[in-house]
């Protein structure tokens, strides 16, 4: 057996080396990081606080609550229960904006060019097409006719227009982006007292600021429930913290707990004062339970600074806890946060075809208010429901991945 030295192992591994071809192949394309799990589970958590809150609007157990909410005759369980669904659209908004600027350092760390010109690309696409699914499919899912008495525009609508002018706001400097969106979520309520008389200024303001019924001028009306421009606010400030998710988790967690705190306290200062934050001031009740109440009882439409700084609040405390959550219990909300316009779309149907065949079977609910047994078994039914909605979610996040058409990165 030949005995080799040191020396002329290394010669012969030098020869061997020089032997292959020169070119070598080019590294793999930086591969986009995986979807942060606690904002699809924070996404998910509201999910299923909305399914509750359309059970209750569309199904046999029908309640209908005013906005803001009447605490003298509303029933505290019931209250609760659509103080709870108000986190909904704040925090769907909020993420909207947090997840365009996720999506734009994604496919600016794969190809390269402007994270801004990415986001601005992808938001006026999808904002144009969150609007025509408002006014086609969604509609239709509320009412299950092709000519409604009346056209609502809803969350799906506002938050393809927020979308449409966060794709301008993405190109402001980060601290501009942050001034336009506390200007517009905390400071609109200063334009509560203007008003404009029928035409076409009226028609912009309802847009913008004011829910207004309007007459279309072929037949029926349109109803602007969520007027926009708070909720470009929402968003704004939702991409402007974009960058605390790329960072250290413990640095992350610390700005969302700041944040939260810092909000609610703030809510709590302007609540006590009564004077600015919310159209209606709160009063002494003739019980503690419904004095809280009434300090409670924020108004949604359009989504005063209260109503804002509450369920943000809440929102950025709640998904600083979703951080730290078991991965079980993130897991299973994440599947539904994985496919929220899917979600949207099924559970508005499911609802629909059920309230259907109850008033087939048991004729139109007769029963006035609702009670504490009601509302628990609204949340029964909530639950039932979402049961086969996680199944469809699960399915189609598998079929959203695996696919190769740009189009599915839409839905």
């Amino acid at each position: 057996m030949k005995r080799y030295t040191i020396a002329a192992i290394r010669s012969r591994l030098m020869l061997s080396t020089a032997a292959l071809p020169v070119s070598v192949p080019a590294a793999p394309a930086v591969r986009p990081a995986a979807r942060i799990r606690s904002i699809d589970a924070l996404r998910g958590l509201v999910i299923l606080l909305m399914l509750v809150d359309h059970t209750r609007e569309f199904f046999y157990f029908h309640a209908q609550v005013p906005d803001p909410m009447n605490v003298e005759a509303t029933d505290p369980a019931l209250f609760f229960t659509r103080l709870s669904a108000h986190l909904c659209a704040p925090i769907f908004v909020a993420l909207t904006g947090l997840g365009a600027w996720l999506y734009g350092n994604k496919t600016a760390e794969v190809s390269g060019g402007s994270a801004a010109g990415a986001a601005s690309a992808f938001l006026l696409k999808r904002g144009l097409f969150l609007v025509v699914l408002e006014l086609t499919l969604v509609n239709f899912a509320w009412g299950f006719s092709l000519t409604p008495p009346i056209l609502y525009l809803q969350v799906i609508w506002v938050i393809g227009l927020s979308m449409i002018a966060l794709a301008g706001l993405a190109h402001l400097p980060r601290a501009w982006l942050i001034a336009v969106g506390l200007v517009l979520a905390l400071g609109h309520n200063l334009l509560d007292p203007i008003a404009f008389a029928e035409g076409p200024a009226h028609v912009l303001w309802a847009v913008l600021h004011d829910r207004s019924l309007m007459d279309l001028p072929w037949g029926g009306q349109v109803r602007t429930s969520y007027p926009l421009l708070p909720w470009i606010g929402v968003a704004a400030l939702g991409y402007a913290i974009g960058p605390w998710f790329v960072g250290p988790q413990g640095a992350r967690l610390r700005r969302l707990v700041v944040t939260g705190l810092g909000a609610l306290a703030l809510f709590a200062l302007l609540r006590s004062i009564n004077l600015y934050g919310d159209p209606t001031p709160w009063s002494v009740q003739d019980t503690p339970l419904r004095t809280a109440m009434s300090v409670l009882n924020v108004t949604k439409y359009p989504p005063s600074a209260d109503f804002l700084l509450l369920t943000l609040g809440l929102g950025a405390l709640i998904l600083a806890g979703l951080e730290r959550a078991s991965d079980r219990l993130i897991g299973l909300l994440a599947v539904f946060g994985g496919a929220p316009l899917f979600f949207y779309l099924i559970h508005l149907y499911g609802l629909h075809l059920l309230n259907l065949a109850a008033l087939a079977l048991f004729g139109p609910n007769q029963g006035q208010g609702f009670s504490v047994p009601g509302v628990a078994a609204l949340w029964a039914l909530a639950a039932v429901v979402a049961v086969p909605c996680w199944f469809a979610c699960r399915w189609f996040a598998r079929i959203k991945r695996a696919s190769d058409r740009p189009w599915m990165k839409y839905l």
